[in-house]
């Protein structure tokens, strides 16, 4: 009898309609188009606007897409996992609400907390899911409002971050196809060179910690693009040496979208040319836990059935890991 694999079936993506670009970003803060491009990739990013306006909306949107392409129910979802930052409320948790809106009476689910590395390991949680025969039909979503917790006078983080969420279905494959293997790594001795200070239980949210601006992303920059090169690097090599794939087999790189330097060091070290790397950073910017399935959405017509595919995501906590799949339709 074949192994059973958690194959993605299907993928849907939202980004909102107004966009930030670098000019904009320029009255706001000391920067300009070059330098931002120039570092980063980036020129420009996806902002959620509105009252009441939380990452379910954004979540909704892309698992309606999915919903459709194949003709599903919400009542036949088994599970929802949702990686994010960003949720709608501490509690109840995002998947809760995206359940509730969408009418998955069936479902139940969770969010992960993996910063930029959240898609990754929900995608990777979910699979053990559909590997054990305990579900048939799982959505994995991955998506965060950085809008939502990003100072728009540190220009340190505020021309790296944007809104956006993607999601992915995962069924039952016994043809080879899915995902095959993946790696996945964390060290907390990095927490706190990229974080939010305030918020959580240490330092609940208080009337000195709005006016000190704690509620914001902190991130120091050089430290964090070392270990981001370095882990994303690392982890793509020992996923492929462990099932004997070399970079030209891969049909495509898809990696987290925080710095095009990063991309470029990772495609580099595992011999892959550059236009076999997916790439949509200059449009949407970091959207965290969203670039991955938003990446697989933007290039979903490119692929191909059998295609190896290696996921390589670096984020806040540290947190890290690679993913080596074949695409199943």
């Amino acid at each position: 009898m074949s192994k059973t694999t958690a194959a993605i079936t299907a993928v849907g993506g939202y980004v909102p309609e107004y966009v930030l670009g670098n000019k904009e970003l320029e009255k706001l803060v000391e920067t300009n188009d070059e330098w931002i491009t120039s570092r980063t990739g980036i020129k420009e990013r996806r902002i959620l606007k509105g009252e009441s306006q939380g990452l379910s909306v954004m979540c909704v949107e892309a698992i309606k897409e999915i919903l459709e392409k194949k003709n599903i129910a919400p009542e036949e979802i088994d599970m929802v996992i949702v990686g994010t930052i960003t949720g709608d409320y501490v509690f109840p948790s995002t998947s809760n609400v995206i359940c509730d809106k969408l009418g998955m009476k069936n479902a139940w689910g969770y969010d992960l907390s993996a910063a930029c590395s959240g898609f990754i390991y929900a995608l990777s949680t979910g699979a053990q899911f559909i590997e054990t025969g305990r579900y048939k039909k799982i959505i994995v979503v991955g998506g965060d409002k950085m809008s939502s917790i990003i100072n728009y006078k540190d220009r340190a983080t505020c021309i790296i971050f944007g809104d956006g969420a993607g999601a992915v279905l995962l069924e039952p494959s016994t043809d080879g196809d899915g995902i095959k293997d993946f790696v996945l790594k964390a060290d907390g001795a990095g927490r706190n060179f990229l974080y939010q200070p305030a918020g959580g239980s240490i330092m609940p949210p208080s009337h000195e910690t709005i006016d000190k601006e704690m509620h914001y992303v902190v991130q120091e920059g050089q430290t964090v693009f070392k270990f981001a090169v370095k882990g994303m690097a690392d982890v793509s090599v020992e996923v492929l040496e462990r099932n004997n794939v070399k970079g030209e087999d891969l049909a495509w790189l898809v990696p987290h979208q925080a710095n095009k330097r990063i991309i470029d060091a990772t495609a580099d070290r595992i011999n892959l040319r550059h236009d076999k790397v997916m790439m949509n950073i200059e449009k949407y910017g970091n959207t965290t836990a969203g670039t991955i399935p938003l990446l697989l959405w933007d290039y979903e017509k490119k692929l191909k059935k059998g295609d190896k595919l290696l996921i390589s995501a670096f984020g806040g906590g540290f947190t890290w890991g690679a993913i080596y799949l074949t695409w199943a339709y």
